[in-house]
C-alpha cells in the first residue's frame, strides 16, 4: 500500500486542501480496483469515449467527499458535469483517466483531482491504483512520489530524451502529424499507453516530454501545479501554462525551448 506521508502544517488552508486532493484521490483510486480487470463492461459516449460503473462510481465518491467539505466550492467533473461555476475556487475530478486501459486491464490508469483558485491550480494529486504511486503538489510545496520529493530529469537535448503519447492517430486528427513526426524525429525513444502517466512520468523524472494533441482541463488539472512544483512546464504547445487550452504538453524547463521549436516549424 502506498505511504500516504504527507503531514498537513496546522493552520495553513493550502495544506488542508493538498491533504484533501490526497485522501480523497486515494480512496477513489482503491474503489476503483474493485471493479478493474480485463472485461469490465462499458458504455459509450456520444463523443465515442467509454465510461465503466467504475468510473461513476470513483466521481461520486469524490463530489460527495468535496461538497461535505466545501459546499460553497466549484465542482467540474468528467462524468456529471459543473457545479456553481462561478465559484473562485473549482475542484477539476477525472475519476478514471484512461479508461481504455482500465476496461482492458492496463494498469496506466489514474484518479485525477485538481484545485484552481482564482485561475490557476494550487493542489492536485493523481493515483495510479493499479500501480499504488500517488503523485502530488501544492504551490509552493514541492511535488512527491508516495511520499518521496521528486523532480524533472535534467537531460541535456531532445536527442536522449524519452517521449511519450497515447494515441499515435490522435496527432493527425486533431492537426498535429507534421509536428509529431518533427518531435519524434529528433527524440531518443517513443512510448504510448500514456494518458495520464506520462505526465507523471515526466514529473518524477522518468521521462523528459508527454504531448497530448487534446486535453480536457479535468485531464489536466493536477499536472497544471504538479509540473512547475517539480521544476518542469506544464502548458500548451505554444509554452503558455495552463490547464485550458485544450491541449497539453509536459517536459523540462531545459527542454522547452528546443520543444516549442520544433512544435512551431512549418506553422
Amino acid at each position: 500500500m502506498v505511504a500516504l506521508s504527507y503531514q498537513a502544517m496546522p493552520g495553513t488552508q493550502l495544506d488542508a486542501y493538498l491533504a484533501t486532493c490526497v485522501s480523497t484521490a486515494y480512496d477513489a483510486g482503491r474503489l476503483t480496483l474493485g471493479y478493474y480487470s480485463a472485461n469490465v463492461a462499458a458504455d459509450y459516449k456520444p463523443d465515442d469515449s467509454p465510461v465503466t460503473r467504475a468510473d461513476r462510481a470513483a466521481e461520486e465518491l469524490i463530489r460527495s467527499r468535496l461538497e461535505a467539505a466545501y459546499p460553497d466550492h466549484g465542482i467540474v467533473g468528467e462524468e456529471t458535469g459543473t457545479t456553481r461555476e462561478g465559484a473562485p475556487l473549482r475542484w477539476f475530478i477525472d475519476p478514471i483517466d484512461g479508461t481504455k486501459s482500465f476496461m482492458r486491464g492496463v494498469p496506466l490508469y489514474a484518479v485525477l483531482l485538481g484545485l484552481e483558485a482564482e485561475g490557476e491550480v494550487v493542489a492536485g494529486a493523481a493515483y495510479f491504483p493499479a500501480l499504488d504511486e500517488l503523485v502530488y503538489a501544492a504551490k509552493g510545496r514541492g511535488a512527491f512520489l508516495n511520499g518521496r520529493p521528486v523532480r524533472v530529469r535534467e537531460t541535456p537535448s531532445l536527442s536522449r530524451a524519452f517521449v511519450a503519447f497515447t494515441d499515435a492517430g490522435s496527432f493527425e486528427r486533431h492537426g498535429r502529424k507534421a509536428a509529431w513526426e518533427r518531435v519524434q524525429a529528433a527524440t531518443y525513444h517513443r512510448v504510448g499507453w500514456s494518458d495520464a502517466y506520462g505526465h507523471a512520468l515526466v514529473a518524477t523524472g522518468r521521462l523528459e516530454l508527454m504531448l497530448d494533441p487534446v486535453l480536457n482541463a479535468y485531464d489536466a488539472s493536477p499536472f497544471g501545479v504538479i509540473l512547475p512544483e517539480a521544476g518542469g512546464y506544464f502548458g500548451d504547445w505554444r509554452g503558455n501554462p495552463g490547464i485550458h487550452a485544450g491541449e497539453g504538453l509536459s517536459t523540462t524547463a531545459r527542454l522547452l525551448p528546443e520543444v516549442l521549436e520544433l512544435i512551431a516549424r512549418g506553422e
